[in-house]
Formats: C-alpha cells, structure tokens, sequence
C-alpha cells in the first residue's frame, strides 16, 4: 500500500506544470550629460631690429558646450526583487544579458532586446525603468533639548511591466518603491558625522522587493493557473469555527 502511494505521488509531482521562467532586468535610466569647454592658447612672435627686439603676444579663446543622453542600467536594487519572487513560488529565475552601451541598442526598447536573444529561456520579462530617486541630507534640531539629527534618506521609485516574451503582451504592470533612513544623534549642528550609505541603500532594496513582489501576487494570483499560485507565507494554523467554552 505504501508503494503505490508513493508511485501516486510521484505521479503528480512530476504532472504539475512548472511554474514560468522570467528574466528580471536591472533598472533602466538615462541621464542628461552636460559637457563646457573653455581654452585659451597664447601665441608669441618676435621682431629683431637693429638696435632692439620686440615680442607681441595674441590670446585665442574657444568656448564649447554639450549636451546628450546616456542611458545605463541601474544595478543594485534586482537582488532583493529576485528574492522575493523566488521565495513567492510564482516563478523561476532565468538570468537574461544586462545591457550594454557598447552594443548600441536603446536601453528602454525591451522588445528588441527580447528579440535579440537577451533573455533566452525567458517565458516572461519583468522589465524595470527609474522613474525617480533621491538623496536626501538634513541636520534638524531636536526640541528642547541641545541635540540635533543628522538624517540621511533615499526614496526610489520604479515602474516595472511583465511582458510575454512570445506574443508580447503586457501581462501586468505597476509602480513600486522603496525607503531607507539612517538617523544618528548629535551634539552640535557642525559637527561632522558619517552616515551610513550602504544601510540605507539595503533597506530602499529590500522594501523594492518586497512591494515589486507583493504588486506582482495582487495582480497576477487571480489569472494563474493553481499549481503555480504562491504559497502562502505565513505559517498560521486554518480558522476554526467558534466553539462555546463551558
């Protein structure tokens, strides 16, 4: 009796579908360089005379300035992204080529890219854009008291579309984003303090992945198939109907 329920079982771990590959991309953003130019080059020249010499000088100015678009990915946030969709059980990760500026394709035009074999074995792309991010550094009073914060923030916000790598259509679509602080109190308003960056940044991707995948779970749970819906994470017991206690 034993064998057959373990061939039973077998039978239908091996008859579930796999849950779908996807290809998490890094940030995309592009950014405005602004480039001036300012030379000045001097010139000499000298006249022999017969009772004396003379030298003249001459300045040449040039000025230049310029401008273009430089478009990148940003890669310090997909870690914490790909975790929690790994830990959702709602898909497999496949790792896809990050951009290049050397291969001189446009950074936002995801759909070339998936037809240009960046995300091989990929059924769906989880394609993420920088909509904003900032830096925020402020020493305030504390009321009362002869203390002052020192604050160190960063706020990201990102755009994200799931899109089929077969007919292309976006499958779901959002904006999530992510929050760090780092506070540290101190006795005078000039006194230098070190802030610790690399915390505030861990937390801003942590509280990115948490929200892509929660965004991800809300929109996407009602049209998967049941075999590859999340498993929940929480490890409570069911509901029990109320019982009257004598």
């Amino acid at each position: 009796m034993r064998t057959w329920m373990a061939i039973i079982g077998l039978a239908c771990a091996f008859g579930v579908q796999a849950a779908p590959k996807v290809a998490v991309t890094d940030l995309a953003y592009q950014e405005r360089v602004e480039q001036y130019i300012h030379m000045v080059s001097a010139q000499n020249s000298s006249q022999a005379g017969m009772y004396h010499a003379s030298s003249s000088s001459s300045y040449n100015e040039f000025e230049s300035s310029q401008s273009y678009i430089e478009q990148t990915e940003l890669r310090k946030f997909s870690g914490d992204i790909k975790g929690e969709i790994l830990k959702s059980g709602m898909f497999q990760l496949v790792q896809g080529t990050p951009y290049t500026a050397a291969a001189g394709e446009d950074v936002y035009d995801v759909i070339k890219r998936i037809k240009n074999g960046a995300f091989k074995g990929a059924d769906f792309v989880l394609f993420g854009t920088l909509s904003d991010i900032d830096f925020q550094r402020d020493i305030t009073s504390i009321d009362n008291t002869n203390s002052y914060s020192a604050i160190l923030g960063l706020t990201l916000v990102a755009d994200f579309s799931l899109i089929n790598t077969r007919t292309y259509e976006i499958t779901s679509a959002f904006t999530a984003m992510g929050e760090g602080q780092d506070t540290k109190l101190v006795s005078s308003q000039d006194v230098r303090v070190s802030l610790n960056r690399p915390k505030v940044v861990r937390e801003v991707s942590k509280e990115l992945g948490l929200d892509v995948a929660k965004q991800l779970g809300e929109q996407l749970v009602g049209v998967m198939p049941p075999e590859q819906r999340p498993i929940p994470r929480n490890n409570l017991p069911p509901d029990e109907p109320a019982r009257i206690l004598r």
